[in-house]
């Protein structure tokens, strides 16, 4: 456990902290805990859960991931990938089910960290990922149409088609004030950071839309018009829920835990690169799980690590998990003393601040340039993006993982049947045209698994029909999985039925082993297996001359 489990924090600790470095760590938390906050408040709104629930995550969840986790400069906390599971889990389930099913995927979360499956969620391949971010950014943006342009709905449909249809059935009730705020919003988070670096443009555009619709007392709805007081807080909550129903929170659960894992994952990469750092992937894991298993009972919804938050604790001079937890304390304090003004925040203004999010997660380039790409990437990438748009995320991550892994196997095949062709024409037919009459030499270019075991039995088997001898050469075999091993065995079985003799080259220790264990070696023939290729092809050419 001490090797899978090892927070940073206790690490750097011991090192020991400069004051320098200490002071430093402090101004880059203060800095982005003022950039969480409007964050936290927005992804909290479009999850369709109150205000408070986003401050909460980011405060406690926050201080967890920092404290606990894997990476120098992790910042956690709600995230916009998260909005469409959550509002789908609370429409379907209620507040009770999105506690239960973040808890299940906090525990799934510890428990891939302890059988260190953090550098396996690293393969997902970057199709799919594009796929369902780009996914998730439609879907946040079409989430907030109404409020950006004031339109007069009471409850907007969670289908996309359906939810569009609506937009546009009420276009003529659309509140020219909020589009305003919305594009004041805008453009004020896209340009302010020209001029002020340090302070985020979200911030600024929450106080001043705020003052400018108070001042001049504008007709749009605010925070307090759909959620009340926003509570100054925390209280411990026990969802109630049937044992026999557990088995539905398993998907949305299993979707959390993928997300979050894929997402703090990724962002600790992307941040290790921005300080030459490493950071240890099932300790973040772990510390993610903690988090989503504590958080729920304060009121908080799913978090993970931020890359944008984390990137603006790296560029502010964070080098420690202290910033992260400075962070924590910054929105705690915002809370306590602050949350009574924040509910006069327009909803304007908070559809403006996730339409530039949306935009940042939209990654249009990649989306673009993956386009170019193989029909495979294109495929798994169109797939999971309409699958995301149209239907559902948990449905697009299980059928995009799914897809893939179909894809890659077929991928592989492919290759292999390549490699066979090109290696039949170099062995059989150039490289080995003087050898004695009857024997033929091939040769597997690569390791003997599932999804080429099949093409390369047949190979073998058409080319040992026509001989008297073959020399299977096996330099290049790394491994044979139980396919593998099932589909050459069949086929040794059927050349030595023929009478054809059989010579093994090239055999590694480790392949030697499974080959005696699996009854290889009695097929073949103990004393047909050699380690070189010279040795087999001497043994052979004896073999052949001793036969005329």
């Amino acid at each position: 456990m001490e090797n899978i489990f090892k927070p940073k924090f206790f690490s750097i600790l011991k090192l020991g902290i400069t004051k320098k470095e200490l002071t430093t760590d402090i101004m880059a938390g203060i800095i982005v805990g003022i950039v969480a906050l409007p964050l936290a408040i927005a992804f909290a709104v479009a999850s369709g859960v109150s205000p408070e629930k986003g401050l909460i995550t980011a405060i406690i969840a926050g201080f967890i991931i920092s404290f606990l986790g894997g990476s120098r400069v992790q910042i956690g906390g709600p995230t916009g990938a998260f909005i469409v599971i959550v509002y789908g889990i609370v429409a379907q389930y209620g507040t009770d089910g999105l506690i239960i099913s973040t808890v299940m995927a906090g525990v799934m979360l510890v428990v891939m960290g302890f059988l260190k499956m953090g550098n396996l969620l690293k393969y997902f391949p970057h199709p799919l990922i594009v796929g369902f971010t780009s996914g998730i950014a439609v879907v946040i943006f079409s989430t907030q149409i109404k409020d950006a342009l004031g339109l007069n709905i009471e409850k907007v449909p969670s289908e996309f088609i359906e939810k569009w249809t609506l937009y546009f059935h009420n276009i003529h009730s659309i509140n020219f004030f909020a589009l305003g705020i919305t594009l004041f919003t805008i453009f004020l988070v896209i340009f302010s950071g020209r001029l002020i670096k340090k302070v985020p443009g979200s911030f600024f555009a929450l106080i001043l839309s705020t003052l400018i619709v108070q001042t001049f007392d504008l007709p749009v709805t605010t925070i307090e018009t759909f959620f009340g007081e926003i509570k100054g807080s925390f209280s411990f909550e026990i969802p109630h829920f049937e044992w026999s129903q557990l088995q539905y929170y398993f998907a949305p659960a299993i979707a959390i835990a993928l997300l979050g894992g894929i997402e703090s994952l990724l962002s600790a990469v992307v941040s290790d690169g921005m300080i030459s750092g490493h950071h240890r992937s099932n300790t973040e894991l772990i510390a993610q799980g903690i988090a989503n298993i504590v958080t729920p009972f304060f009121g908080g919804i799913p978090a993970t690590g931020a890359i944008a938050r984390t990137a603006t604790n790296v560029k502010n001079g964070g080098r420690t998990p202290i910033a992260g937890m400075v962070h924590a304390v910054v929105l705690l304090l915002i809370m306590l003393f602050l949350g009574q003004w924040a509910k006069l925040i327009p909803m304007a203004s908070l559809a403006g601040v996730l339409i530039v999010v949306a935009y940042n997660m939209s990654e249009w380039r990649s989306f673009v340039s993956i386009l170019r790409s193989s029909y495979f990437e294109v495929i798994v990438l169109l797939t999971t993006f309409g699958l995301t748009v149209f239907m559902d995320l948990i449905v697009a991550i299980q059928v995009g993982v799914v897809l893939s892994a179909l894809l890659f196997m077929k991928r592989m095949s492919d290759i292999s049947a390549n490699q066979i062709t090109q290696q039949v024409d170099i062995d059989v037919i150039d490289d080995y045209s003087k050898l004695p009459k009857g024997i033929t030499i091939y040769e597997i270019s690569g390791p003997l698994f599932f999804a080429s075991a099949r093409r390369y039995s047949e190979m073998i088997e058409n080319y040992g029909y026509e001989s008297k001898l073959l020399i299977i050469r096996m330099r290049h075999v790394s491994f044979i999985d139980l396919t593998g091993m099932h589909n050459l065995k069949d086929t040794l079985k059927n050349l030595k039925s023929i009478g054809v003799i059989l010579v093994l080259s090239g055999v590694r220790p480790n392949l030697l082993e499974e080959f005696q264990k699996h009854g290889v070696s009695e097929i073949v023939g103990s004393n047909h297996i050699f380690d070189a290729f010279d040795k087999a092809l001497k043994f052979s050419t004896e073999l052949i001359e001793n036969h005329k």
